[in-house]
Formats: C-alpha cells, sequence, structure tokens
C-alpha cells in the first residue's frame, strides 16, 4: 500500500493537477476525490493511506459487518446543541458520545471547514474514516437506529403514562395494602395467557389474592418497576429493585424475571419492628434454648445454619446477634441484601457486581478488628476457608449454608474444599432449621384422632423423652381471624449437631451423615421432624403441617 506522502507528491507533480488547480491542495474542499482522480487509485486505497497517515481508525469491508453490529447510537447525540446540518453536508456524521468525545465517520476527513466548525464550537471529537460506499452503509443504519430510538422513545412514554394513571395507581396500591392486610411476606405478579395473576405468600403458603385484566398487567408491571426504580425499557434482563413505604415503615424488595410471554414480578415485604429476635418467641423448646446460650457464651468458633430459603435461617442468625449485641462487642454482617437493620450492629451489603462478594468482604472485614462476624452464605471455597480461618484467629463467626440437614452441612464443606481438620477445629455447633405454621388461637380444638396419632407414630416415648406430661394435639379448623386456614403465623423447628468430640472422630465422607445421625438419636438430639412433632404434643401444631415441611 502507497503512503500519502507519495501520493501527494505524484498527484502534485501530474501536470493534469496542476493545470485545473494552480494552488494546488491549498484551497481544496474535496481533496480526497482530486487525489482518487488524478493518482489512479481507488477511493478505498486513498482513504486507507489518510487513515495510516493520520493514524485514525478505518473502516474497511473485511470489519465493516463486525463494526456496524457493535456501535450504538446515543441519545446523548441528538440532545446536543450542535448543528448537525453543516456537518452532514461535508459527510462527517456523528456515531456516539464517549464522555465528551464524539465519534464521527466520514469519507472526507482532510476536510477543513468541518475541522474549522467543530473547533469553533469547541468539540473534542475522534474520526473514522471509510469509502463512500461504507460511508452510505453506515449511515442508513444509523438513521435506521435513530428511528427504532425516536420510537421506542415514543412507546415507552405511552407505557410511562399508562403506568401513571389513576386507575392503574389505584390498583397497584390496593393489592399492597390487601397483601401487606394478610400479613403476606410475598406477593407476585406473574402473566398468564388471559392476563395476570397476583398471589400473596401468607405462613409460607402460596394463595391467590387477584387477576389483572390482559389490557392493564405491562401497566402494572410497569408501575412497580418505576416505584422500585427500574429500567422500564429493559425486558431481557432481570433486575432488582426497593420500594420504600416510609409512612408504613415498610421496605419492598422487588424482583423482576423475565419469561417467555411477559414478565414475573416478586415483592418480599420487610416490616420493620416486626421481626421477633427471642429464641423463645421462634418457638425453640427450652433445651435448645440452653444448648444455644452455651455457644453464644464462647469468644470464637463458627455457628452454622441450615436449611432452604425462606426456612428463617437468617431471624434466627439475628437473634443470636441480637443476645451478643452490646457495648463491649463489635458485630460486623455482610448480607444479600440487608434485610433488617439491628441498631449497634456494622451491617454491610455485599456488590457481586463491582467484585465485593462475600470473600471480598469478609478479608476486609477481620481487619476491621470486629469479636463477631456474620457471612450471610458461604457459596465457595474461599469464603468457607476465610470463615473458618478467622474463627481459630479468635473471632465468633455466624454464617449459612444450604443443606437438608445438620450432618449433611460438613459434607457441602467438604465439596467446597475446607480440610476436615479445619472443621473439626473451628465448628462449634450446626443447626437445621423448618417453619411450620402454627394453629390459630382463636379456632384451634382437641384432635378427635389424638390416641391413633399418639400409638402410631410413639408420640408418647417422644413426650416422655422431652419431660411432657400434658400431651394436647390439636387440629386446624379455620376462622375470620386466620381466613379460614387454621393457621396463624409461623414457628421454627430445630435439628442442633453439636461438634462433640465422637462427631469429630468421624470421618467426614459419604457414610459421616449417617453415623452423625445415629449419634444424634443416642444423645437425645431431635431430628427436625421429631422437634416439630414436639410442637403438635404442645398443641402448637398439627401433624399435617410438621410432615409437610419435615416429613
Amino acid at each position: 500500500m502507497r503512503d500519502l506522502s507519495s501520493i501527494v507528491s505524484s498527484v502534485s507533480q501530474n501536470p493534469a493537477f496542476q493545470s485545473e488547480y494552480p494552488s494546488g491542495f491549498n484551497k481544496l474542499t474535496n481533496a480526497e476525490e482530486v487525489l482518487v482522480g488524478f493518482s489512479g487509485l481507488s477511493e478505498e486505497e486513498v482513504i486507507a493511506a489518510i487513515a495510516e497517515h493520520f493514524n485514525l481508525q478505518l473502516i474497511d469491508y473485511g470489519n465493516a459487518i463486525d463494526f456496524i453490529d457493535e456501535f450504538k447510537v446515543q441519545d446523548a447525540l441528538h440532545n446536543s446543541e450542535i448543528e448537525w446540518t453543516f456537518l452532514k453536508g461535508k459527510n462527517w456524521y456523528p456515531l456516539s458520545r464517549e464522555d465528551d468525545n464524539l465519534h464521527i465517520v466520514t469519507n472526507r476527513p482532510l476536510c477543513n471547514a468541518a475541522k474549522n466548525f467543530l473547533r469553533l464550537a469547541d468539540v473534542q471529537y475522534t474520526l473514522i474514516v471509510t469509502d463512500k460506499t461504507l460511508l452510505q452503509r453506515v449511515v442508513s443504519i444509523v438513521e435506521g437506529l435513530e428511528n427504532e430510538a425516536k420510537e421506542a422513545s415514543e412507546e415507552l412514554e405511552k407505557i410511562r403514562a399508562l403506568a401513571s394513571e389513576t386507575p392503574v395507581v389505584n390498583l397497584v396500591n390496593s393489592l399492597i395494602s390487601r397483601a401487606l392486610d394478610m400479613g403476606a411476606s410475598d406477593m407476585h405478579v406473574e402473566p398468564t395467557k388471559e392476563g395476570g395473576i397476583v398471589r400473596v405468600r401468607v405462613d409460607g403458603l402460596l394463595h391467590k389474592l387477584d387477576t389483572i385484566p390482559a389490557s392493564l398487567v405491562l401497566a402494572v408491571v410497569s408501575r412497580l418497576k418505576i416505584l422500585a426504580d427500574m429500567d422500564i425499557a429493559e425486558k431481557r434482563r432481570p433486575q432488582d429493585g426497593k420500594i420504600a413505604l416510609k409512612h408504613k415503615n415498610i421496605d419492598i424488595r422487588v424482583s423482576c424475571l423475565p419469561l417467555n410471554n411477559g414478565e414475573s414480578v416478586v415483592m418480599r415485604f420487610l416490616v420493620k419492628g416486626s421481626l421477633k429476635l427471642d429464641l423463645n418467641d421462634l418457638g425453640f423448646h427450652h433445651d435448645l434454648v440452653e444448648h444455644i446460650q452455651q455457644d453464644l457464651d464462647r469468644t470464637s468458633g463458627v455457628i452454622l445454619m441450615t436449611g432452604p430459603t425462606g426456612s428463617g435461617k437468617t431471624t434466627t442468625l439475628y437473634s443470636f446477634l441480637d443476645s451478643l449485641n452490646d457495648i463491649h462487642e463489635k458485630i460486623i454482617t455482610l448480607e444479600d441484601p440487608v434485610e433488617y437493620e439491628i441498631e449497634g450492629i456494622n451491617q454491610i451489603q455485599v456488590k457481586p457486581d463491582i467484585g465485593f462478594d462475600f470473600a471480598a468482604g469478609i478479608r476486609s472485614i477481620v481487619r476491621q478488628d470486629p469479636d463477631v462476624i456474620m457471612v450471610g452464605e458461604i457459596r465457595d471455597s474461599e469464603t468457607a476457608r476465610i470463615a473458618m480461618q478467622s474463627a481459630l484467629t479468635g473471632h465468633l463467626v455466624f454464617s449459612t449454608v444450604h443443606t437438608n440437614d445438620a450432618p449433611s452441612a460438613y459434607v457441602r464443606l467438604i465439596d467446597l474444599g475446607v480440610d476436615e481438620f479445619l472443621l473439626n477445629s473451628a465448628v462449634v455447633a450446626i443447626l437445621a432449621q423448618r417453619l411450620t405454621r402454627k394453629l390459630c388461637e382463636h379456632c384451634k380444638e382437641p384432635d378427635p384422632h389424638a390416641t391413633e396419632h399418639i400409638a402410631k407414630l410413639e408420640l408418647d416415648k417422644l413426650a416422655q423423652q422431652c419431660g411432657i406430661e400434658d400431651i394436647t394435639i390439636n387440629r386446624a379448623v379455620g376462622c375470620e381471624h386466620c381466613k379460614g386456614t387454621g393457621y396463624q403465623g409461623r414457628l421454627a423447628i430445630l435439628e442442633y449437631l453439636p461438634n462433640v468430640d465422637h462427631i469429630k472422630s468421624l470421618p467426614k465422607d459419604s457414610n459421616f451423615a449417617l453415623s452423625a445421625e445415629q449419634f444424634m438419636r443416642k444423645q437425645g438430639y431431635r431430628s427436625l421432624k421429631q422437634d416439630g412433632l414436639l410442637k403438635v404434643l404442645q398443641g402448637q401444631t398439627t401433624i399435617e403441617e410438621v410432615m409437610r415441611v419435615a416429613g
């Protein structure tokens, strides 16, 4: 490829050029065309020489498709005060803006009139060059994208206006108020073929709340996204947001998920001040409270909670932290998200999108001289190892793992790469938890089949083991107070596994869970099912409910 200097020199010495342009290149406004006409080279070759000489980005036939696919036309261009008509008349077309720098594509990079115009307008710019044919292709795509952007903007304004109309606002407010009045923990808005359905989760179970006409589904979803400060134009990716109802002291966590036929919105209601932090209020039996209190009196070690999402693990950990919360203890938590704010505790929201995940967070926490650390969840080997090592250096660490029972947590941590000796040294106890619905105090009544249940499940032995003399087995009935369900509120059932010498001595292999379970039974530690049946014996819940969550 010939360089620009040799091309200019050759053209300048051409007698035909000297005859037609006696002043040379000084006053030319179409220098590129002249170079093509008198050099015998193609426009593509001349533009390539100019790009190389001035170190400009070049669009040629080898990279045109990739370039066109990647660039985006930004709205900032169309809001500019620059008069683009003049520049476009010189074949200088704006593509995008990056900070204060414009990206402009042209087949006439030597045009002094365009350069002077931008200089006088005090505009910083970067030139991208190409030949006339490719320039026309790029410009046609730009204009098409501009039209699409304009149409999309107009459509969004229509949706935004519809979402702000009184009927939609009233409908959304009514749905949220009705869900809160029912004591719901979550509300789900889901698209269907006929329109939309709204369901609420009360005491762990979903119930239908209402339906939404097809004509209002998009408006309702958009209204919720606006309230949660989400992008209503984004319908391809999941989004998370938050709604604060200050007058009701309620935070609503909002999650939006694209589906095949629309978007699903799930709202989780966090009522400030409603958090129960007393272990007895959560439904823990007095013997477990004693064991846990002994563990909390330690100054170091790891205490783990296990169970599925929605089993109350975080609430239980909050209760542990609250019992330790005083002026002499520095407590730091890492959460995703921070569900309830507790005065006196340093709570941190992890931000994985910027690299501040649980592993990075716990590394920073240990440099803050804490006494007690809570890590919302152990998800990876690095977080697990740092948590265990922190316990060995004098910190009391709380966290959660996702397993079905307490013994399985050891196997899970081994799978994550934690050394067995580290587990044996650091772990204090592991607790598995579930939430079972509590019988409504207004309508519960004695179960007429109590004798049969006692015999079939050998509940008399469990009662004797737990020191219960007066067995009371009730059943669910239903009344206006519990909306006909027979249940109101929830209580925790627990499985407790202390890391005593015998547990430490057991190999943490595929047989560990069974061996640990056998040890627990011999020592009188209840399984999840047995702890649930203990609540049945106390008349707090039903056998059916215990079997549903732990059977």
